[in-house]
């Protein structure tokens, strides 16, 4: 009988830098805070050339695992970390504005996320986050704030609830899909026919969302997040749906 042979997937040399040092990590041999090697002395240990090893951790750096800090002496170096927030964030939007993910998509994500992390928050945000996001919603609530300035602060109140959920994933999670969709929102907000109409609605309903949680309301909170997003990011649904319809 004969055997059928398949071709050997070719790996670049960072590639297999990057291979070897997940490896290391998965093993427990680099942790959080190690510092790896200077290049010079890393790549011919790896017996790699310099512009690969700088290739794979020019990687590594964009995903959010390792810091590169330049010149000389103990603080100088890449240093492994644990940033995965905005390295995420830029991926999903990336990928979002590429048509990976459709919009429908992102809608569902976002649901089941901030219902997760709104009914937490009910019993886990401390005096602090509530403090803070009482901050965010006077904020938004100021007639005089502009359009891009509402997403950012709109951006950061949702996320912060995210945070106080108590898991830093659904959190990390949650800024990242709320992040993937603020370019295509701020657009939805300053096209709208009533701006401070607009404002007011969705601030009425984060100062509910905000009393639901003090109260310790999680089923109500996660109830009244889901028409939040589906109602105004439902729209964002609609609009995408009668752009590809035309």
């Amino acid at each position: 009988m004969s055997v059928e042979w398949q071709p050997v997937r070719q790996a670049r040399t960072h590639e297999l830098v990057l291979q070897s040092i997940e490896e290391r990590v998965f093993a427990g041999d680099l942790k959080a805070g190690d510092r790896l090697p200077p290049e010079r002395e890393l790549a011919p240990v790896m017996g790699v050339s310099r512009s690969a090893l700088r290739e794979a951790l020019r990687v590594l750096e964009t995903i959010g695992v390792l810091v590169a800090q330049q010149g000389r002496g103990p603080d100088a170096g890449a240093r492994i970390v644990r940033n995965p927030d905005d390295a995420l964030g830029r991926l999903l939007r990336l990928h979002f504005a590429l048509g990976s993910y459709s919009l429908e998509d992102v809608l569902e994500a976002r649901v089941t996320l901030e219902r997760s992390s709104f009914q937490a928050s009910a019993g886990n945000a401390t005096a602090e986050d509530l403090a803070e996001a009482e901050e965010l919603l006077t904020r938004m609530s100021d007639p005089a704030l502009g359009v891009a300035d509402f997403n950012e602060m709109d951006t950061r109140f949702h996320v912060l609830f995210a945070r106080s959920s108590g898991n830093r994933l659904t959190s990390t999670l949650t800024s990242a899909v709320r992040e993937s969709v603020r370019p295509l929102i701020l657009r939805a907000l300053e096209s709208a026919e009533d701006w401070p109409a607009t404002a007011a609605g969705l601030n009425a309903e984060h100062a509910e969302l905000l009393r639901l949680v003090r109260v310790g309301d999680g089923a109500g909170a996660a109830d009244l997040v889901e028409r939040h997003i589906r109602g105004f990011h439902g729209t964002l649904v609609d609009e995408k749906q009668r752009r590809d319809d035309a």
